[in-house]
């Protein structure tokens, strides 16, 4: 898995070992008081210190600081007056004190506060922080997900190779702090479970913002295979040639007119007993031009983020197999090119998918839902699964509906639905549950093919919908699960532990659902 920064540790003491910045929590003032609320560690530290470190969270309260979830601000304490050689009262205090909102404490608010935590400490060294003293488990978790998340730093691709290194004899003042230690007993485990959903989520944004010119489909192929073996799984790639012989006939449609030809990379975890198998398919479109039916040029520039389906799926599988957790976890990631030129599949062509079903092409911009249809009906065929989950930012139309703060959900089951809303409650990453409204299967009637895949009818309404539809077709009766992440895959800024760019968005989702199925 990608590098996430510094460590995280736990200790059930307050030491002085070389401490850069010490935390204090901070919540806002009772209905019956007027000033700051200390919340954990702030008694113990005022003890150690010998200083009213709730005093100080008032005095910068004064100046605007409420102590709301994700509200920060640091105070820097002078060692001596000037012109004098007596230390003043804090001088055994770390030199920077941080004082941090957490709200109620609810999970939300300890995931804000860390991710506020991470960008106020950026270039230190250690940090000490008793923020999560009295938090439960899973409050624990969200604060070092938050601090994780929102340290990450998009790569660049400049004279020097990108570099996740955070330790070094001159601290980068954008990395996050080499080392954050939280006080408290017993945080391990779910220090663990928050750097695996970090990691994973990080490995999404690292795929994501890889330019196009380096990540074609063969690159992808090629670094899903050397993650997945390092951790033990296995892995197949096809090629053009057995794509062609096992008849992935939407696939190689969509990447025809592509230098880069395309893949089909599937990797599966198998533990020991496993409950159930799992199979998740994730769109990786590499770059997308729209092919014969262009985008305009605006709509172009994000579009190398348009694998992020597969990303999430990658490294779901992945992060499964570093969790342990107890269910078979198949990724499946059909890897194309989506270009124009002498070879571009066209509107009105039919095509025949890998299910042996036809498909009469309307749109070559919608070119999601045909490699899915083939991927989901290898899957079927081949796989044996017992849930089919698919993840595609498929549809512009589900970012409309829904803005950037959920995905699109379709389940063909309530049970689905109620524990991906579960995940989505526990995560942060929204979902809102949408219909598979029947009366629109009309909308993919052919009279030359078995299916439509996209309405004849131009702005119609629906097309989240009747894409879903479109893949329903291809899962073969089997529980399934659709999640159009089109909207919450890419922010146009950053705020909390989301970035701006390629969010990551699905990961954790995923991997909490995986968790915590039965």
């Amino acid at each position: 898995m990608v590098e996430t920064p510094g460590t995280v540790l736990d200790c059930p003491f307050l030491t002085d070992d070389a401490v850069s910045a010490l935390v204090v929590a901070v919540a806002p003032p009772l209905e019956e008081e007027d000033g700051l609320q200390p919340r954990a560690g702030t008694v113990d530290a005022a003890a150690r210190y010998g200083i009213d470190l709730a005093e100080l969270a008032d005095r910068s309260g004064g100046s605007g600081f409420r102590g709301a979830a994700g509200e920060v601000t640091t105070v820097d304490l002078p060692r001596t007056h000037a012109g004098a050689a007596n230390p003043l009262p804090w001088a055994g205090l770390p030199s920077t004190i941080v004082l941090l909102g957490i709200g109620a404490g609810s999970d939300l608010e300890l995931r804000r506060a860390g991710a506020a935590l991470a960008g106020a400490t950026r270039g230190l060294e250690r940090v000490v922080s008793a923020a999560t003293a009295d938090a439960t488990p899973s409050g624990v978790t969200a604060f070092v997900e938050g601090y994780l998340l929102a340290a990450y730093r998009t790569p660049r691709f400049g004279g020097a190779a990108p570099s996740r290194k955070v330790r070094g004899p001159a601290p980068d003042p954008r990395a996050a702090a080499e080392q954050l230690v939280l006080l408290g007993e017993g945080a391990e485990q779910q220090i663990i479970a928050a750097r695996i959903a970090a990691s994973a989520t990080w490995l999404v944004r690292d795929l994501s913002n890889t330019p196009s010119n380096i990540k074609d489909p063969a690159w992808f192929a090629q670094q899903a295979t050397d993650l997945a073996e390092a951790g033990g799984l296995e892995t197949q790639v096809l090629g053009p040639r057995e794509l062609a012989a096992k008849g992935f006939g939407a696939l190689l449609a969509v990447g025809a007119a592509s230098a880069s030809p395309p893949r089909l990379v599937t990797i599966t975890y198998v533990p020991e007993d496993a409950d159930q198998h799992v199979v998740l398919v994730g769109k990786g479109i590499t770059y997308d031009t729209g092919g014969l039916s262009i985008k305009p040029r605006e709509a172009m520039v994000p579009m190398k983020t348009d694998m992020a389906g597969a990303a999430v799926a990658l490294a779901v599988v992945l992060g499964a197999a570093e969790a342990g957790i107890r269910h078979q976890v198949t990724a499946v990631l059909p890897l194309a090119e989506n270009h124009f030129g002498a070879d571009s599949y066209r509107p009105g062509d039919v095509l025949r998918t890998y299910s042996g079903r036809t498909v009469e092409v309307a749109n070559t911009d919608a070119e999601g839902r045909l490699v899915l249809a083939d991927a989901l009906g290898y899957a079927v065929s081949e796989l044996a699964p017992d849930l089919l989950i698919d993840v595609a930012t498929l549809t512009g139309a589900a970012s409309v509906g829904l803005g950037r703060g959920h995905a699109a959900l379709y389940a063909t089951a309530p049970e689905l639905v109620a524990g991906l809303e579960a995940a989505a409650d526990a995560t942060g990453e929204r979902v809102w549950h949408m219909p598979l409204v029947e009366d629109y299967t009309s909308a993919l009637r052919s009279t030359v093919a078995d299916l439509r895949h996209v309405p004849l009818e131009a702005g119609g309404g629906g097309g989240s919908i009747t894409a879903a539809l479109f893949l329903r077709e291809f899962t073969g009766g089997l529980p399934w699960v659709h999640l159009d992440i089109a909207g919450p895959a890419r922010a146009t800024a950053s705020r909390h532990e989301v970035t701006e760019g390629p969010t990551g968005y699905g990961a954790r989702l995923l991997l909490r659902y995986l968790a915590d199925l039965r």
